[in-house]
């Protein structure tokens, strides 16, 4: 009998994770329960916390994600996948979103009640990142839509309405371009390695072709007849040697002599060329050899191996210079229209926030003095003899106004939607908070100028296709808030955000040491940094030309840079993704409904430290 005491959510879950073992086909893996992302780890599988209230989207969300998860497990090997997996970062993701839809359609063809479940948690996700929004096929992303195309083709099961966008958007050109080879899909489904020769050749139909790297069943060919080449060529080599002995017993007293005289010819022609070579230094004017032009400058403070193709077509922009005011404006007022809802909440916090600062600021005042504040406790004097002097007094600034802080917004692509208006409200709402609490405030946002590499990228390809071209794209790093702007000012400019086509792809190093720079040309004592983000960096040209962790080493270093010095106060936010592995003060966030409170409490918990201890250490360590 069920205690009255008990979570009435436990029965399910128990009995979740007892069928999940089942359909995974794997009795000892442990199943849990967390607010963290879902996924699978070694032994185990992490699924969507189920609250005592049960809600029918959170139990549907349960069972699509453990039933996905599940499948995944039974029907994907990691070695195979590993054997044909592409170089190219575009190319792999497209990889990996076919081979996700591969194992999820094997168990829909054998357990229709899967399809239902996994559907449910598609929708959810895809209109989480805002994927109904999207109205052309530029801003979808490619790699989701051929997943989608996949499931529905072996499945026959219709999609989620805005899952079924994005397919959409998509479906025409990848159908002209790899139809052909979508048609024998089918027969290779229950074949994992079958699939993914076929999921290879539909990346190069596409025109993708340049990531795949080496064909794995080409190289066990050349193996094999290099193998074979060895075989044949210890053969000949041994045939070789019986016959060469055989000449030289054969040979004559005559030529052994025309030998001879040959190699001291030989060796008389060298010594006069090394006697000519030594007159020649001789005849060298005096004086020290020409130096050689020094190297370069490193393009990156935090690594010197970091290398970039071209600057030449980078910007670094102010917000009004790519819209016009009125379009500002138009932008602005569909911002505040889409969050209407949400920007009582983001206030009620950011008035918390601003009671907070004001309780830490140490007031103090002057008093006696012919101007300023009527000081009350003067008053009755004042009314007596209106000609009394020294009856005013002002307040001493502090230390604690000396701060400057700067909003760092990743306005990639994976940010579309819901998760950019946010972050643009909770910057716009937390500027104005700051600046009445007398804190500079600058905002600032990274992206590219085009995708798949745009100008630098076609540089590159005219120049030849050099190796390791480094960072291969055109940088855009916008200003939407100076610090010393007013906040009145800077207000439309965040509209920007909501601007079509605008988030592309996100290079989170260079934008972070573009921040910092900016910082350390302050003048305030205290600076913090906080950076908001909602993935690792991802530059598909960079990445199909480079090293896999080209862009993340440079992040991770650029980190340790700014941490070392201690001269600003690093803090991020990630949006559904964990970014604890690169930063030591940072917080995680499933919905981004939890952004404004997590800013606030971020912001609220740095002030509540002696802001005078901490601007001494900076000043020092600046020094």
């Amino acid at each position: 009998m069920t205690k009255p005491t008990d979570n009435p959510a436990d029965p399910f879950k128990k009995a979740l994770a007892e069928a999940t073992k089942t359909m995974a086909d794997d009795p000892d893996m442990t199943v849990t329960y967390s607010v963290d992302p879902a996924g699978l780890t070694k032994d185990g599988m992490r699924l969507p916390q189920v609250s005592r209230r049960m809600t029918r989207d959170e139990v549907m969300l349960a069972r699509g994600t453990a039933d996905a998860l599940a499948l995944r497990r039974r029907h994907h090997d990691e070695v195979v996948s590993a054997r044909y997996a592409p170089t190219g970062n575009l190319a792999r993701e497209i990889y990996e979103a076919m081979e996700t839809a591969r194992a999820e359609a094997l168990g829909a063809r054998a357990m229709p009640g899967t399809a239902v479940n996994i559907a449910h948690k598609l929708g959810v996700e895809a209109e989480r990142k805002g994927y109904g929004q999207i109205t052309a096929a530029s801003e979808a992303p490619l790699p989701v839509a051929a997943g989608y195309l996949v499931r529905h083709l072996a499945t026959g099961v219709p999609l989620p309405r805005a899952a079924e966008n994005v397919m959409n958007l998509w479906r025409g050109f990848i159908e002209d371009q790899a139809g052909g080879t979508l048609d024998g899909m089918g027969d290779a489904l229950a074949d994992q390695a079958a699939f993914a020769r076929l999921a290879r050749k539909v990346i190069s139909d596409l025109g993708y072709g340049d990531q795949l790297g080496d064909d794995p069943d080409q190289e066990d060919l050349d193996d094999q007849a290099d193998d074979q080449a060895e075989q044949d060529e210890d053969s000949q080599d041994s045939a070789g040697e019986d016959q060469s002995q055989e000449d030289e017993a054969e040979a004559t007293p005559e030529r052994s002599q025309e030998e001879q005289q040959d190699q001291s010819q030989a060796q008389v022609t060298m010594e006069d060329s090394a006697d000519m070579e030594q007159g020649d230094e001789t005849e060298l004017p005096e004086g020290e050899a020409p130096l050689d032009p020094p190297p370069p400058p490193p393009y990156s403070d935090a690594d010197p191996n970091y290398t970039v193709y071209t600057t030449g077509f980078d910007e670094e922009i102010r917000a009004e210079d790519l819209a016009e005011p009125a379009e500002l404006e138009r932008l602005r007022a569909y911002l505040d229209q889409q969050l209407e809802p949400l920007k009582g909440a983001v206030s009620r916090l950011a008035n918390k926030l601003q009671r907070r600062l004001q309780a830490q600021q140490n007031r103090s005042w002057l008093f006696d003095l012919e101007e300023g504040t009527l000081d009350a406790g003067r008053l009755a004097r004042v009314v007596a003899n209106p000609t009394t002097p020294l009856s005013f007094k002002q307040e001493k600034d502090t230390e604690f106004r000396d701060t400057c802080v700067t909003l760092l917004l990743d306005n990639s692509g994976s940010m579309r939607g819901r998760p950019i208006s946010i972050a643009a409200i909770c910057a716009d709402v937390l500027a104005r908070t700051l600046e009445r609490c007398s804190v500079k405030v600058e905002i600032l946002g990274f992206t590219t100028r085009a995708w798949k590499g745009g100008q630098s990228r076609e540089k590159w390809l005219a120049s030849g296709r050099p190796q390791q071209p480094g960072r291969l794209n055109d940088l855009r790093h916008i200003i939407y808030k100076s610090a010393d702007a007013p906040w009145r000012r800077a207000r439309p400019n965040l509209g920007l955000m909501m601007k079509e086509g605008l988030l592309k792809e996100n290079i989170d190093g260079e934008a972070l040491e573009w921040a910092h720079r900016r910082m350390m040309a302050r003048k305030e004592a205290r600076r913090i940094l906080m950076v908001i983000s909602d993935g690792a960096p991802v530059d598909d040209s960079t990445l199909s030309v480079n090293a896999a962790s080209f862009l993340e080493k440079h992040l991770r270093d650029v980190i340790a840079l700014i941490e070392r010095r201690r001269a600003v106060e690093l803090i991020a936010i990630g949006i559904g993704h964990d970014v604890t592995r690169y930063y030591q003060r940072a917080v995680t966030i499933t919905d981004v409904e939890q952004l404004a409170g997590a800013m606030t409490e971020q912001l609220a918990s740095l002030f509540e430290s002696d802001p005078r201890k901490r601007a001494r250490g900076v000043v020092k360590k600046a020094g």
